[in-house]
């Protein structure tokens, strides 16, 4: 079996952390601060995602998903962009394209017998599943800690001064 690098191993990780957060995003109703912390998340992963894939190359050669990559960097900033001037019809169509874009390259690098996916599956699956547990119970624990109205970051520095008490 082909040796796992810190890169590929982390590249797959985070295309989980993508894969999981994406349909919380999708298919929740509301676009509250939730949204947002979750949003922050899932582009990041989706950056990390993409930029490390141009670092796993197949036989020294870059494939149609490198082009992928390429093209979701394009989409998911233009979905930020979207999001920050308001627009969020095009901020939900660049971020859904983007989401259905990284399905489908999971899907090939799955499905496609002699990648590396493929390859651990068949070797230790176990760890494989264990691995997608995790990343599952760490993304479900956000969201509930940001359900639950958990700390938040202060917006303004001011924020952080000590309060000051009448009790004596």
């Amino acid at each position: 079996m082909e040796h796992w690098n810190v890169l590929l191993v982390s590249h797959v990780v985070a295309a989980l952390y993508v894969l999981t957060i994406g349909p919380l995003q999708i298919f929740r109703r509301r676009r509250d601060r939730i949204h947002r912390t979750m949003g922050y998340l899932w582009v990041a992963a989706m950056y990390y995602v993409c930029f490390s894939s141009f670092g796993i190359v197949t036989a020294g050669r870059f494939t149609w998903l490198h082009g992928l990559s390429a093209f979701t960097i394009l989409t998911v900033t233009l979905g930020l962009v979207s999001a920050v001037r308001r627009n969020i019809p095009a901020h939900r169509g660049n971020m859904i394209g983007s989401y259905l874009g990284i399905a489908i390259a999971f899907g090939f690098a799955v499905g496609i017998p002699g990648r590396s996916i493929p390859q651990l599956l068949a070797a230790d699956p176990w760890t494989a599943v264990f691995v997608a547990v995790l990343v599952v119970l760490s993304v479900a624990t956000v969201y509930l800690s940001l359900l639950r109205g958990g700390p938040s970051l202060p917006y303004h520095y001011s924020s952080l001064k000590p309060r000051v008490s009448n009790h004596k």
